[in-house]
């Protein structure tokens, strides 16, 4: 025979939703805010990053320039 087990609900959940359209992220969180059940609706706060993280994504996505001086810089980004 075999032992019966009530498994009973969770009394929370979470829920995560990814929203490809970031003009529409404020009104979406607010339209689950509306839903009853609904306690708490919550955005993550993005990782700021360090001005060395940065430099070093400006070199992985190209954004550097080689020049011989100032004025060959200058040149080369003003145009």
């Amino acid at each position: 025979m075999m032992d019966a087990r009530i498994t009973p609900y969770p009394q929370e959940g979470q829920l995560l939703v990814k929203v490809s359209d970031m003009s529409m992220l404020k009104d979406i969180k607010k339209a689950i805010s509306m839903v009853k059940g609904v306690e708490q609706v919550q955005m993550p706060r993005r990782k700021r990053l360090s001005a060395y993280e940065r430099a070093l994504r400006d070199i992985e996505e190209g954004r550097v320039y080689e020049a011989k001086d100032v004025d060959d810089l200058f040149k080369q980004c003003l145009g």
